[in-house]
């Protein structure tokens, strides 16, 4: 099992950057595919956000993230990022991140989930 722990949430304006981070404890990071998924407020389910294969090679983006956000990882350091910028109001949402053993960006497929990190963008 791997333990998951998200860090780097806030409150920032519209147009600005957060940097948020998941550290891993446990099995090591480096056995898992990554995903960022996220739950804006009033919405049931989660949306996937951004994936990043095993290795960091293969990374994949849902659409509203593309060109905004950046998802990477140091296996050495077990931790995952996504550096998000030119943020949105309709970017608020709780942010979570999950390991899957297959490459996925498919919300049932991730089977570790951390508890989540605020992010709120005022307009």
């Amino acid at each position: 099992q791997v333990q998951l722990v998200e860090s780097g949430g806030g409150l920032v304006q519209a147009g600005g950057s957060l940097r948020l981070s998941c550290a891993a404890s446990g099995r090591t990071l480096s056995s898992y595919v990554m995903g960022w998924f996220r739950q804006a407020p009033g919405k049931e389910e989660r949306e996937f956000v951004a994936a990043i294969s095993r290795s960091g090679v293969n990374t994949f983006y849902a659409h509203s993230a593309k060109g905004r956000f950046t998802i990477s990882r140091d296996n050495a350091k077990n931790t995952v990022y996504l550096q998000m910028n030119s943020l949105k109001p309709e970017d608020t949402a709780v942010y979570y991140c999950a390991a899957s053993t297959s490459l996925t960006i498919q919300r049932a497929d991730y089977d570790y989930w951390g508890q989540g990190t605020q992010v709120t963008v005022s307009s």
